[in-house]
């Protein structure tokens, strides 16, 4: 499908602009007219993490003239296996600030607007407004619908994208977009693809599953390909289409998606008319894991008395680690014995528990050790509690000279 630009033209690019996108000015689907839009085009970048990173530079190196950055967190020494638009120099610091900084090294020609705060229903709008596009670059299923649903609201195209492990996915969601003859493009958004967040803890982060650093340059370079062509209106934009990359098959594919009439954001009847509290709506742990973990959950500090008192013989458990074996080898707790997440969604865990001694349950940060704790309380170990803040928080208060990861 064909669609007119999004931006208009700068009114000149100088002499020093010129010679610095020659390359591009020399292909004649961009030219001096596409090259005046980028100029022109004010984009935001949600994230300057693994598919910020790559978007960002390529943006900022395309010559888009404004360059927006909403990001809240820290450079840490875990993000630079990915995150190249960050160094060694710069752990510790504003992951906004430091790919102000790479910018500013890449293009100098570049303004960059940055929004150091975590979106939120209180600022979403605020921040998207004056925006002609969104890269979205999260990794959370609640910000991914919040994003979806403020640009629609304000009708701004989105460029999706995401990554976990060796597996990649990217898409434009537009549901306003038009034609070049001016007749709908009948577009979908984010919920015609995903009308429902996964289960809680079905689908793990990459802090929690991993994910391949140079699968984040695939993946960023394909949003920033969609972007120039939808602010140029150059080539046939994934508008309506799902690219899938399977890096360890170097397989790619392409899917139809289609506008879903029944949609509760784009649809006939919509059913979401405003933002809505999306922390409820993707939830990040289920109602029977909350529930198991209520007046069940011990602290670190906790954890670390008893581990004395156990030491002491004064008292016994069962110290259960149900991250996966390679989580494992990185860190752990002392004293904890592994066993996967999966082998309780499956039953053989319980077959490893002992029936005579109180069973205390961890993971990465909490999550998956409720959800298991919900499993081992309803085979009747009433007794059982997790720890709450998991590994990170051991690593944190009580063992800093372990990695963190």
């Amino acid at each position: 499908m064909s669609f007119p630009a999004l931006v208009e033209p700068a009114p000149e690019l100088t002499i020093d602009e010129v010679r610095r996108y020659s390359r591009h000015l020399i292909i004649p689907d961009v030219g001096m007219t596409g090259q005046k839009r980028l100029k022109n085009a004010k984009v935001l970048v949600i994230g300057a993490g693994g598919l910020g990173s790559p978007a960002l530079l390529y943006l900022a190196a395309a010559g888009v003239g404004t360059l927006g950055i909403a990001e809240f967190d820290e450079v840490d020494e875990s993000n630079l296996q990915r995150q190249i638009i960050h160094t060694q120099s710069d752990i510790g610091k504003s992951k906004a600030v430091s790919a102000k900084e790479s910018i500013a090294e890449a293009n100098p020609y570049v303004e960059v607007v940055l929004h150091e705060e975590r979106l939120d229903n209180d600022n979403v709008m605020q921040v998207f407004e004056g925006y002609d596009l969104i890269v979205d670059g999260t990794d959370n299923f609640a910000t991914r619908y919040m994003v979806n649903d403020a640009a629609y609201f304000l009708g701004i195209p989105y460029v999706w994208g995401s990554i976990y492990r060796f597996d990649g996915q990217a898409s434009v969601f537009w549901p306003q977009a038009r034609l070049e003859d001016g007749t709908s493009a009948e577009a979908p958004c984010y919920r015609c693809l995903y009308p429902e967040p996964p289960p809680p803890g079905m689908v793990p982060s990459c802090a929690e599953g991993g994910v391949l650093g140079v699968l984040c340059a695939a993946i960023g370079s394909i949003q920033v390909n969609e972007a120039i062509k939808v602010l140029t209106g150059i080539g046939d934009p994934a508008v309506g289409k799902l690219v899938i990359y399977d890096a360890l098959e170097l397989e790619w594919r392409k899917l139809k998606v289609r506008k879903d009439p029944n949609c509760a954001l784009c649809g006939e009847n919509p059913t979401v008319t405003g933002l809505i509290d999306y922390d409820a709506f993707c939830g990040a742990i289920s109602e029977e894991a909350a529930d198991a973990a209520a007046g069940s959950t011990i602290s670190v500090t906790q954890l670390e008395h008893m581990l004395k008192e156990r030491e002491e013989g004064s008292r016994d458990f069962v110290l259960v680690d149900v991250r996966e074996p390679n989580e494992y080898e990185i860190n752990r707790i002392p004293g904890s014995v592994l066993i996967p997440k999966g082998d309780f969604l499956n039953g053989s865990a319980l077959e490893q528990l002992p029936s005579d001694k109180q069973v205390v349950m961890h993971c990465k940060s909490g999550v998956r050790s409720a959800e298991t704790l919900a499993i081992v309380k309803g085979a009747g170990y009433s007794d059982a509690v997790h720890v709450g803040g998991g590994v990170i928080a051991w690593v944190n208060q009580i063992d800093p000279s372990q990695p963190s990861y």
